[in-house]
């Protein structure tokens, strides 16, 4: 395999002996290429990596509360349902409207 610093090295010296209004060329050609990058991006409406990461944790956060309230809900809802079963029959005997009928 050939070593990625040989390559390097050649291309550094492949640069260096073109003449230097090719290097102007080139540099020219990488600052326009990067500006045509830079526009093109800033029309996709993109984010930065820190921004989407912070995105990220702040709905890895939520994700966990969510899970947390839905824990408690379950409980409550448990609470409920067996705290309903041990008082219907208390409730039937001292509720007056079904006495009445």
């Amino acid at each position: 395999m050939i070593d990625p610093k040989a390559f390097e090295d050649l291309a550094k010296r492949f640069t260096e002996a073109l003449p230097p209004s090719f290097r102007q060329f080139q540099s020219d050609m990488e600052k326009n290429v990067q500006a045509a990058l830079q526009a093109a991006f800033s029309k996709l409406e993109l984010v930065t990596r820190e921004e989407f990461d912070v995105q990220q944790s702040v709905l890895a956060r939520t994700r966990a509360k969510l899970e947390e309230l839905e824990r408690q809900v379950a409980v409550l809802e448990a609470k409920i349902v067996a705290g309903g079963k041990r008082r219907k029959p208390a409730e039937k005997a001292a509720d007056p409207d079904e006495e009445e009928h």
